[in-house]
């Protein structure tokens, strides 16, 4: 008789347990859908806790500590969407061309894996990790919320957003993504509601389409969508923003995705960067915003002296990544119409690692830029000499994401 109690109150207690399981995610999905994100309206700094990721990811991740100039070795039991190596020739059609001022930058490496970005804001929560299938170390958000650099990022007119994301879903779950450019108080989440700040452009990031939203003083003002494109789950994707005075262009990897040539509300300054989420669970990296239209052409031929920080390596990688493509093309066009120019290409890196191994770094990522102009681009490879100067020349010191971004560079001088 006391083993049929003692049953009885066990299942009694299970499902109890298990009822008010049910009762809490109806609570929170109506929560999320009639209020919008009510932790961003309210302006809650919640606690920054872990939360687990859903049962078989897309992506696994791998919290480390491990320095980020050391190989992880591949979980074997994750889903990674297929890693079909774009080239430069895939990106023949992309002429995004990244700012040539650094404002803002952070790849989270100098984060401990499991710990909350200390550059970041978020009454959500999230952690830095590593990943089975891609480098480097990546943000997991992991709650509703918002998530931005806590710092005023003071744009131009003209700049650009940039930063790699993870959709972190299975096959036929959603994923929607809200990223804000928002004009008001850094200091102030809850600052405008569901609506943040006092002006901007809200694009919704899914897996085959961007919607823009553009709003002022608590109003939505204008609409756009983005053509069609896809993006599989577990996929690391590039996703660029050009903003030029009102005009705003979308890139999804190599493929320009919106246009919207009056969207921005004029007569506001835009300061944030924002991420807000209700369900998706992304994997965000390489965030770097920075300002100004680089003056390819005149730094060159008439200064004699180009510095870029728009073509792109990845970590301890000399082989050039497509999104350079843009930037390339600009200089081969200043060369091509100057024909009798000679310039020297030299790398550069910032501090972390070896100092041998930087320096061989970035004389084959030297050699590695001249090939492509070369290759790709036609200009005579008899016109290039090419160096290395690994971490021997910074210009910046080493003690930040930005500044070491602002040391990992491409030279071309002309001789």
């Amino acid at each position: 008789m006391k083993t049929t109690q003692i049953l009885l109150m066990i299942l009694f207690c299970a499902v109890f347990i298990n009822l008010k399981g049910q009762i809490d995610v109806k609570r929170v999905v109506k929560d999320q859908t009639t209020g919008g994100l009510n932790a961003v309206e309210n302006g809650v700094k919640g606690l920054f806790k872990k939360k687990k990721s859903n049962p078989e990811p897309a992506v696994e991740a791998v919290p480390t500590s491990e320095p980020e100039n050391q190989t992880q070795e591949t979980v074997a039991d994750t889903k990674p969407a297929p890693d079909e190596k774009p080239t430069l020739a895939v990106y023949s059609k992309f002429d995004f061309v990244p700012g040539s001022k650094i404002i803002f930058y952070d790849d989270f490496n100098q984060e401990n894996a499991g710990d909350f970005p200390a550059l970041w804001f978020s009454n959500g929560s999230g952690e830095v990790v590593t990943l089975n299938n891609y480098p480097g170390k990546w943000l997991n958000m992991t709650a509703a919320g918002c998530y931005y650099p806590e710092q005023d990022l003071i744009t131009t007119e003209n700049f650009t957003i940039e930063f790699d994301m993870i959709l972190n879903i299975q096959e036929g779950e959603s994923f929607n993504v809200g990223l804000f450019l928002v004009s008001g108080n850094i200091k102030d989440p809850g600052e405008g509601g569901a609506i943040p700040g006092v002006a901007g452009v809200k694009t919704a990031i899914a897996p085959t389409s961007i919607d823009l939203s553009a709003y002022a003083d608590g109003a939505y003002t204008m609409n756009g969508q983005s053509s069609e494109f896809e993006i599989k789950p577990g996929e690391k994707v590039h996703y660029s923003y050009w903003i030029q005075k009102q005009r705003i262009r979308v890139y999804v990897n190599e493929k320009k995705v919106a246009d919207s040539p009056r969207i921005l509300p004029l007569g506001f300054k835009y300061n944030i960067v924002r991420f807000e989420l209700a369900d998706s669970k992304p994997f965000i990296t390489n965030f770097r915003v920075a300002s100004g239209l680089p003056d390819t052409r005149n730094k060159l031929i008439t200064e004699g002296k180009l510095v870029t920080y728009g073509i792109y390596f990845d970590v301890n990688k000399d082989i050039v990544k497509p999104e350079s493509y843009g930037t390339l093309k600009e200089i081969a066009a200043a060369l091509n119409e100057n024909p009798g120019v000679r310039v020297r290409i030299s790398g550069f890196t910032d501090s972390d690692g070896d100092d041998a191994k930087n320096m061989d770094l970035s004389k084959r990522r030297a050699e590695s830029v001249m090939n492509e102009l070369s290759q790709n681009f036609n200009v005579d490879a008899a016109r290039f000499e090419t160096d290395g100067k690994g971490e021997s020349q910074p210009v910046a010191p080493n003690d930040t994401p930005a500044n070491k971004a602002l040391n990992r560079r491409v030279e071309f001088v002309k001789l």
